[in-house]
């Protein structure tokens, strides 16, 4: 496979999963500001920019701490890299550029998303409710048609990776903003309904929402797929798939060895070393994944030396 189509099959499998992560999270936040403000919308609007990793501060000193402007700001504001509108654009430039690899009702989907896109933007926040839950179904779709219609070779295997790290990169990231130890029971509850995490947690545990359970179950539990553990094992598996290694002393490759070195380090771990130490853990897993994107890059996609004139 080109290291160009590898490179944006990836980036496809990352900016899907982002749209529709950064979605649900901002609808969540939005709700559960209008439902009950005891957290206070300034200490939301704060949060939500932490779980946002938004970097432009003279953008956000413009917008403020108001959560309806907020919410439009990281929706569709061209300041903001990480937006709703710009990962869809990028998935829809991505795809383009890897169209032969993919099946038709897979690229069908993506375009049909892009050429509705401005159709569906919304002001208000109540306007954007709606324009929220049509990416999130429409980013479902795309993994979905990827799951479905595409054989499970190298093509498949670098969405795969792509939307697992992403997953991870964006759970351990809103699991740092340390929502559930400002809001209580309730900030839990809107951390599980952000990761789309809550009823399944309910099925498994049949009890109320507890802090240590809902910490164990997005990070440990190994049958849930949007749970730490479950996406760092879903991109090992994708890495020994791409680049199958006979070595007889450890993982012959680097991106595989620094992905699976992260799974290892939960797969054994108690729930109360990980309260203990939260933010240290939830650092380390964070490094590992930026880590992993620079190897994978290194060992995928970086295999033409630019050329440069010389005098």
């Amino acid at each position: 496979m080109l290291s160009r189509i590898a490179e944006s099959l990836y980036w496809l499998g990352r900016y899907a999963e982002r749209a529709e992560v950064t979605a649900r999270i901002l609808d969540v936040y939005s709700h559960a500001l209008l439902e009950d403000r005891v957290g206070g919308e300034e200490s939301a609007c704060r949060r939500l920019v932490e779980a946002m990793g938004a970097t432009e501060p003279a953008a956000l000193v413009e917008v403020g701490t108001n959560v309806e402007s907020l919410v439009g700001f990281f929706v569709d504001d061209p300041r903001f890299d990480g937006s709703v509108v710009r990962s869809l654009e990028a998935m829809w430039e991505n795809a383009r550029g890897a169209r032969e690899a993919m099946s038709s009702e897979m690229w069908g989907s993506i375009n049909a998303t892009h050429s509705a896109l401005d159709a569906r933007r919304g002001r208000s926040v109540y306007a954007q409710h709606g324009f929220l839950g049509w990416v999130r179904d429409r980013a479902a779709i795309v993994s979905g048609l990827a799951d479905a219609t595409m054989s499970h070779d190298d093509t498949w295997r670098f969405i795969v990776l792509g939307r697992s790290l992403e997953r991870v990169d964006l759970t351990v990231r809103l699991l740092s903003t340390r929502l559930g130890d400002a809001w209580g029971t309730a900030g839990w509850v809107a951390t599980l309904r952000c990761c789309a995490a809550y009823e399944s947690y309910l099925r498994t545990y049949r009890r109320g929402v507890e802090g240590s359970k809902a910490l164990e179950f997005l990070l440990l539990d190994r049958l849930f797929p949007r749970s730490v553990f479950h996406a760092l094992g879903a991109a090992e598996t994708a890495l020994f798939d791409l680049d199958p290694t006979s070595d007889r002393h450890g993982a012959g490759s680097e991106p595989r060895r620094v992905v699976g070195r992260a799974c290892a380090d939960l797969e054994f771990i108690r729930v109360a070393e990980l309260e203990r130490s939260l933010p240290e853990h939830l650092a380390r897993i964070e490094r590992a994944c930026s880590h992993a994107h620079d190897v994978i890059a290194k060992r995928f996609f970086n295999n033409a030396i630019a050329i440069r004139w010389s005098a």
